[in-house]
């Protein structure tokens, strides 16, 4: 291995926001190595997460992003094409010899490619040595680790990832003072204007749905801040992802003023229409967290989760509301939403 330019592959499968918080590795790598080569494995439905980072003319990123359809195949596993796929997959993984390969997610399938991935004789492959609360785990991954971390059982998301990176080169821990970085500074102007027609400006997201259903807030709490926000001249727009969240979104719709249901958008759509929100109002969702990392003003609510596991801790206009068992009342979330868009940019 050079030690000044290592083959160095990360592995962060999924979720959307766990992917989110992956991302400042790879400035702290750049930073430190500028001349390493940097892949990344993530499911293919993340590859528009990773997109914005990949080395191009000019600037130095992500060198190969290498997507896994996993989801996908497990629903075909006794058709040919899948097999193709995978072989498809395993070869284009296996071009490159790595030097360094950091698994953060401590999960037998991210730990499995770790095992498919070409490696140099001494190559580390670090991973987590044990569990964080909250946050799903599976020991059996240690045993596809030659460097197994230990971290604090109470670790934001992005200083967990932070550890085992810092531990497999042996650097000094980075402190939250080295504010994590998620995408470049300029992202926000390069991207295009959102394409729904009945987006009004200004208007504010509220994503209200997630995976989970003790994590949301109540219905009564959201059109309590909607109305607040429609009566200060703002359109409330409320996204979905399945005919169940569209309905919550049509029945909170119909008690706020003028609220847009908008057509259901990719993740791709996904940054411009964050981009060009006056605020983003969100649950612990992947969604959300976009919102945070991009650096746009926005208020993530807990109500059934822990804070201190992925709160925007890196930006003076993130807003953290609530906490696991305490979530918050609508007088909070009007009083943090009002803040942030009254305040000077």
């Amino acid at each position: 291995m050079s030690a000044a330019s290592p083959k160095i592959l990360l592995v962060k499968l999924s979720s959307l926001g766990d992917v989110l918080h992956n991302l400042p590795l790879v400035w702290d790598l750049r930073a430190r190595l500028p001349n390493a080569q940097i892949d990344w494995v993530v499911e293919e439905a993340y590859v528009h997460l990773l997109e914005p980072l990949r080395t191009r003319e000019g600037f130095k990123g992500i060198d190969r992003i290498i997507p896994f359809g996993l989801r996908r195949w497990k629903k075909h596993l006794f058709k040919l094409s899948t097999w193709e796929q995978f072989f498809s997959f395993k070869k284009q993984l296996q071009e490159v010899s790595y030097d360094v390969v950091i698994e953060t997610q401590g999960l037998l399938k991210s730990a499995l490619v770790c095992a498919l991935a070409n490696k140099s004789s001494n190559a580390v492959v670090a991973g987590l040595a044990n569990a964080t609360q909250f946050s799903g785990y599976e020991p059996i991954a240690k045993v596809f680790y030659n460097h197994q971390v230990q971290v604090p059982l109470q670790t934001h998301a992005v200083d967990r990832s932070r550890l085992v990176m810092c531990s497999a080169f042996n650097w000094p821990v980075i402190q939250r003072s080295d504010t994590p970085q998620f995408y470049a500074s300029r992202m926000k102007v390069d991207l295009l204007k959102p394409s729904i027609p009945e987006l009004k400006t200004p208007y504010v997201l509220f994503f209200h749905s997630t995976a989970r259903e003790a994590k949301r807030w109540s219905n009564e709490a959201w059109v309590t801040l909607g109305v607040d926000l429609a009566h200060r001249g703002f359109q409330v727009v409320l996204p979905w992802g399945n005919a169940a969240e569209k309905a919550v979104s049509a029945e909170l719709a119909k008690q706020i003023p003028n609220a847009l249901v908008p057509p259901a958008f990719s993740i791709a759509d996904a940054f411009a229409v964050i981009a060009g929100a006056a605020l983003t109002v969100g649950v612990d969702t992947g969604l959300t967290h976009l919102a945070a990392v991009l650096g746009l003003p926005t208020v993530e609510i807990y109500c059934d989760s822990p804070r201190w596991k992925t709160e925007g801790y890196w930006a003076y206009h993130i807003r953290n509301v609530g906490d696991i068992a305490l979530p918050p009342d609508a007088t909070e979330l009007v009083k943090a939403s009002v803040e942030l868009l009254t305040r000077p940019t």
